[in-house]
This record gives structure tokens, C-alpha cells and sequence, in this order.
């Protein structure tokens, strides 16, 4: 009885064996759009606005913050380094996320 050599396998293709396989192409961004809440934008009380004001005031560059604010019917939290703090734009940018003044609901440094 001979023995068959097969041909080695490229890692390529070794490393499809284990990638995961999605049947429903889009299946898991569906249900997370399915699974979200829509709500809409909170308009400020004076006593917000101020708060958010005073909390603006010491930001700079550099700083470790956490922020809440409106994006596509949802409010989202982000946490991590101001990258950029446009005043005169009015934007203010948190590692990668640009953020408009307007959109902000809470700002605060983090510990």
C-alpha cells in the first residue's frame, strides 16, 4: 500500500478554516439597529446649559474626559483623550469621534 503526499496547505488558507462564518451577511448590524431605543434631542434647561459651559471652560488638548452626546436619535458616551477643541468651530474632538457643541448633553474630566 503506497502512501498519497498531499500538498501542504498554504497558511492562507489554513487560517479560512477558522475564520467565523456569517450565513446572514448583516444579520448582526440589523439586530443591533432593531435593538435600538430612538429617542430625541433633550433641549437644554438654562441650568444645564450653564453647567455645560462651566465644564467647557477648563478643557484643553491632552485631557481624559467623558462625554454624553445626541448622534443619530440615540445619545452615545464616549471616554478618552481630547485630540482636538475647536472653540470657534465649535467642535470638540475625543480620540477619533468629532463631536459639535450643539450635540453635547454632558462633559466632565475624567479621573
Amino acid at each position: 500500500m503506497g502512501t498519497s503526499i498531499r500538498p501542504k496547505m498554504s497558511v492562507e488558507n489554513r487560517a479560512k478554516q477558522f475564520m467565523p462564518f456569517a450565513a446572514l451577511r448583516g444579520l448582526p448590524e440589523a439586530l443591533a439597529e432593531k435593538e435600538k431605543i430612538v429617542v430625541e434631542k433633550i433641549t437644554l434647561t438654562e441650568d444645564m446649559a450653564t453647567e455645560l459651559d462651566w465644564n467647557m471652560r477648563d478643557l484643553c488638548t491632552g485631557m481624559i474626559v467623558k462625554a454624553v452626546y445626541f448622534e443619530k436619535d440615540q445619545y452615545l458616551q464616549k471616554t478618552g483623550m481630547i485630540s482636538r477643541l475647536d472653540k470657534s468651530a465649535r467642535i470638540i474632538q475625543i480620540v477619533d469621534t468629532k463631536i459639535s457643541f450643539d450635540d453635547l448633553l454632558t462633559i466632565e474630566k475624567s479621573n
